[in-house]
């Protein structure tokens, strides 16, 4: 068992994984920049460093520092919470290079998950329903291009591969429109994300959206957590979640959920994720897979009595 952890994290998230801590008998140590020596967390935990000044950058994003805070106190994990560091490859095969276990999915997952197009094609292959799409990048050949928009059919989304959030995405409603519109997406996406590769999909014009929970092991065994409703948002930013999710069948619930469990076996997922979909006129369609613990996470231990932070320890602890 893991006898000290690293909390890569501020605030609601890294209290909730003290909690989880204290009730596994696990020390916690908290990181902290200079702004925030006072906060909750940073009191109730059994050991504090100080890792830089208030700018995150400089702070919770600076991998050496938390990285060598493990180091200074003899931790045997680093958990990364959600925002931050937590979605982040590099950071990750890091913290196991540097002799650490990182509470979250191996790097190579991180990655690949990470770009929706890579995603897309490697749910494809396990059988998860996607949206109709350009199937890969687009290349910089306007012919081919409009060609791709048509047979998909207007309305379109452009997105960017390594978008999040909401950022990075355009709805297009006609064909005299798409190669701008292009343009501004890779400019906006190139400043926001560092990476100008964009995709097209068919853009579905009432959809809910709906996510699945997941948990894998260390050990081939993976289970589905159901689901939650995620449809009530302002600005791509989810507001309420529901579960389960109202008007899904059982059956339906049972098939994606199995889907997402055979995937997750498919592309060697280890511990909690979640896999997001639009539902439009009765059918499951993949956006993308969030390879963290998501701020959402207390809606389906309180339907499922199962605490996933806990969960998440201890397989990582194998």
């Amino acid at each position: 068992m893991i006898d000290k952890i690293v909390i890569a994290n501020r605030g609601e998230i890294a209290l909730r994984i003290q909690r989880a801590c204290r009730e596994l008998g696990i020390k916690t140590v908290a990181v902290h920049s200079t702004a925030d020596s006072s906060q909750k967390h940073v009191l109730l935990a059994d050991e504090t460093v100080c890792i830089g000044p208030p700018p995150s950058a400089d702070s919770y994003l600076n991998m050496p520092a938390i990285i060598s805070a493990a180091e200074v106190t003899d931790a045997g994990a680093i958990h990364p919470g959600y925002g931050f560091l937590s979605e982040n490859a590099d950071f990750a095969e890091r913290v196991n290079d540097s002799g650490f276990i990182f509470i979250g999915p191996p790097a190579n997952v991180i990655k690949i998950m990470g770009d929706k197009i890579e995603a897309i094609k490697a749910m494809k292959a396990a059988g998860v329903p996607t949206v109709p799409g350009s199937n890969g990048p687009l290349e910089d050949e306007p012919g081919e291009t409009l060609r791709l928009a048509r047979d998909i059919g207007y309305p379109i989304i452009i997105k960017a591969a390594a978008g999040g959030g909401g950022r990075g995405m355009r709805v297009v409603h006609t064909e005299a429109s798409l190669i701008g519109a292009i343009a501004v997406t890779r400019a906006e996406s190139q400043a926001a994300f560092g990476d100008d590769t964009v995709y097209i999909e068919q853009f579905l014009g009432n959809p809910r959206h709906i996510e699945f929970q997941v948990l894998a092991d260390n050990h081939g065994h993976c289970v589905h957590l159901f689901e939650r409703d995620c449809s009530m948002q302002r600005r791509h930013q989810k507001v309420l979640e529901e579960a389960p999710a109202p008007g899904i069948t059982p059956e339906q619930r049972a098939h994606i959920g199995q889907r997402c469990v055979q995937a997750c076996l498919d592309i060697g997922y280890q511990n909690a994720g979640t896999f997001e979909f639009l539902y439009q006129d009765g059918e499951f369609y993949f956006i993308e897979m969030n390879t963290r613990l998501q701020v959402e996470h207390p809606v389906t231990e309180m339907v499922t009595g199962i605490d996933i932070v806990k969960e998440q320890i201890l397989i990582a602890a194998g």
